[in-house]
């Protein structure tokens, strides 16, 4: 077998909904990702064996094999191919997953793993055409599919969890991600538009906030239930962004006089209940640390995707994990959830906080929709 290492990983600042990318089309956005990658990495294109692309909602302009599309728009090689997949919320890191597989099985000699999601310009849901009524009616008999925020009130109930904990730990995120801004090196300025409609750089996560009205976060209604706890507040944000990372075989790369920064020791996906849908993080979880052989504790870094507070609480109490080791530079709730992308992304920016901070091992844990959920530990090299 041969050894993937990661050699490059990068992505873009994340926009709000209708924000600075809002005139960006996914695949042009990818395609600028794509190209800053190679060009960190200094990387001939040509050498690029395979493209894997996580996009969640492929329909218009993220349909039709939007990681081929965005190759071409790229101006990488013709003979570069791509293919796109929809693993949901974590998409980006099965992407990466795919991409160094192929590299460990000695498919290819290099490879990437990326993901785009404009939900402002292709909004959740229009791949089906509609909500859970689109789907078989057969399996809606058999399973019970709810929305994600029910599940994320039905896991605060379970895990004891208040509205106050929630907010708590929502307040934290954006204060983590605020303190932390100018260390993201995983970051690729891009073109994007201003309120006004004038061309801006946007060099940071727009959805951050370095000043919170804890008041006003108080006095959100929850989204989903009328007497629940899960509000805009402590769910993820809905954004648009793109990310990428290179994987190469180790050898390969040294020839070619690349840095390999981190290898990975577990990769895994898991399903779980659909109905609680957003908990197989936990199993994820374990089986990860099963296959590297580690516990918690040897872990230096931790991204549990904040898709909502509850979740990453639950995760945690349930595992007794460390909170001052998980997400600390904030998650989600603070710099967005563009859903294909957030797997690569949060990849990109755990390798640059394990760097930052001299950290050794980092775990990622992604909750997925209709019940699963995907893990991937690093160690850097």
């Amino acid at each position: 077998m041969k050894d993937a290492v990661i050699l490059e990983a990068v992505r873009t600042p994340y926009a709000k909904r209708g924000g600075a990318y809002r005139e960006t089309r996914p695949d042009a956005l990818l395609a600028f990702a794509l190209g800053g990658l190679l060009g960190r990495a200094g990387l001939d294109p040509a050498k690029v064996e395979d493209v894997v692309t996580g996009a969640v909602t492929q329909a218009g302009e993220q349909g039709a094999n939007v990681g081929r599309l965005a190759v071409l728009l790229a101006g990488l090689p013709v003979e570069v191919p791509a293919v796109s997949l929809n693993r949901m919320c974590g998409s980006g890191q099965q992407a990466i997953h795919f991409a160094s597989q192929g590299i460990d099985a000695g498919d290819q000699t290099y490879a990437i793993g990326c993901g785009v999601e404009s939900m402002s310009r292709v909004p959740m849901f229009s791949d089906i055409g509609g909500g859970f009524e689109r789907l078989n009616p057969d399996l809606l008999a058999k399973v019970d599919l709810i929305h994600q925020g029910e599940s994320a009130e039905r896991i605060a109930q379970r895990w004891g969890l208040s509205r106050a904990d929630l907010d708590a730990f929502a307040a934290e995120s954006h204060r983590r991600a605020a303190a932390s801004r100018a260390q993201h090196a995983e970051l690729l300025p891009a073109p994007g538009l201003d309120a006004q409609g004038q061309l801006l750089t946007l060099e940071a996560d727009e959805g951050v906030r370095a000043q919170l009205d804890p008041a006003k976060m108080a006095g959100l209604k929850p989204a989903f239930r009328e007497d629940g706890v899960v509000t805009a507040a402590n769910a993820s944000q809905i954004s648009d962004g793109a990310a990428a990372v290179l994987v190469g075989d180790r050898e390969a790369a040294l020839a070619d006089g690349l840095r390999p920064r981190a290898r990975f020791r577990a990769r895994v996906a898991v399903g779980d209940d659909p109905t609680l849908q957003l908990m197989g993080v936990i199993p994820a979880t374990r089986k990860a640390l099963a296959k590297a052989g580690l516990t918690l504790g040897d872990l230096d870094w931790i991204e549990v995707n904040e898709a909502f507070a509850s979740v990453v609480l639950a995760w945690a109490k349930e595992l007794g994990a460390d909170l001052n080791r998980v997400n600390p530079w904030g998650g989600a709730i603070a710099h967005g959830h563009p859903l294909g992308a957030s797997g690569a992304g949060l990849t990109a920016k755990m390798l640059a906080g394990l760097e930052a901070t001299g950290g050794t091992l980092g775990l990622q844990t992604m909750c997925i929709g209709h019940g699963m959920a995907t893990a991937t530990i690093i160690e850097r090299v």
